[in-house]
């Protein structure tokens, strides 16, 4: 999916408006999956899953850090995601389709938190984004 300019303004605008909050808004578009999509928890059996673990926020951390990465090198995704797409698809064989269903965890809670941020034309990029990002991710997968 081809991001116009206008979505990388909105992406890099939005996620500038995350700042210190991108490992908390993660671990709970984290939980947010894990309670939606049970499946999702098939990938964790090592975690403790409740509410507040640290588990789970370590790992909202990492996916807040992989995003930010992603959001600056919005121009050259597959690069700068490489290594995560070949972890997540020859070690972890994460189902692809959690990708999506976190990226809908992660767009209900940056709605929740950002909610004057977040009108119509911000979502629409940061769906096309997150779509993006789970293009990459999934790419090593074929």
């Amino acid at each position: 999916m081809v991001l116009s300019p206008t979505d990388k303004s909105n992406v890099k605008a939005t996620w500038a408006k995350v700042g210190n909050h991108g490992a908390e808004y993660g671990a709970e578009a984290l939980e947010r999956m894990f309670m939606n999509f049970p499946s999702t928890k098939t990938y964790f059996p090592h975690f403790d899953l409740g509410h507040d673990s640290a588990q789970v926020k370590g790992h909202g951390k990492k996916v807040a850090d992989a995003l930010a990465k992603a959001v600056g090198h919005i121009d050259n995704l597959l690069d700068a995601l490489s290594d995560l797409s070949d972890l997540h698809a020859h070690k972890l064989r994460v189902d692809p389709v959690n990708f999506k269903l976190l990226s809908h965890c992660l767009l209900v809670t940056l709605a929740l938190h950002l909610p004057a941020e977040f009108t119509p034309s911000v979502h629409a990029s940061l769906d096309k984004f997150l779509a993006s990002v789970s293009t990459v991710l999934t790419s090593k997968y074929r």
